[in-house]
């Protein structure tokens, strides 16, 4: 039996063993979560994705599609995540000459759970695919604080975190 209060984890079972959380008695709620994620590249980096001097293409045009196609199988990638169907997802990138891209990912949809997993998937396949793009060109790129920054819906409402 669970002590009140104690913390555990959703997606292990009372013997320890891996399980997809039962969602069949939550109610369906309007969800959102927003996900961020830095990538550092150098100077020289930026000035050739601003010029669109890769080969590869559009740098950022590449790693929305990427991001956007990552939400939408998250649950592929992620064993005991559920499948939902995204209402809308969104990219967007900051570009600073110091050689900083911020990504950031917010995730929408109506349902029974979150979709938290889902920005955090676009941020980490959007940023892998900037880096793939440009690493012929930089070999010190960095992706940095991928994080959760807002989630709402469900029976929390809206959590914002830091």
């Amino acid at each position: 039996m669970k002590e009140k209060n104690k913390k555990t984890f959703s997606h292990v079972d009372d013997s320890g063993n891996a399980r997809m959380v039962n969602i069949e008695d939550k109610k369906i709620t309007q969800r959102k979560a927003i996900a961020i994620g830095i990538v550092k590249t150098q100077k020289d980096t930026i000035s050739l994705i601003k010029q669109g001097g890769f080969k590869k293409g559009d740098v950022l045009g590449v790693a929305r599609i990427a991001g956007i196609m990552a939400a939408k199988n998250t649950s592929q990638l992620i064993p005991m995540c559920h499948n939902i169907p995204l209402n809308h997802i969104e990219i967007d990138f900051e570009i600073e000459d110091s050689g900083i891209i911020s990504i950031k990912a917010s995730a929408r949809a109506t349902g029974k759970t979150g979709v938290e997993m889902e920005a955090l998937t676009a941020v980490s396949v959007a940023s892998l695919s900037i880096y793939d793009m440009c690493k012929s060109a930089d070999k010190a790129i960095t992706i940095e604080q991928i994080k959760l920054v807002h989630k709402s819906g469900g029976k929390q409402g809206i959590v914002n975190l830091k």
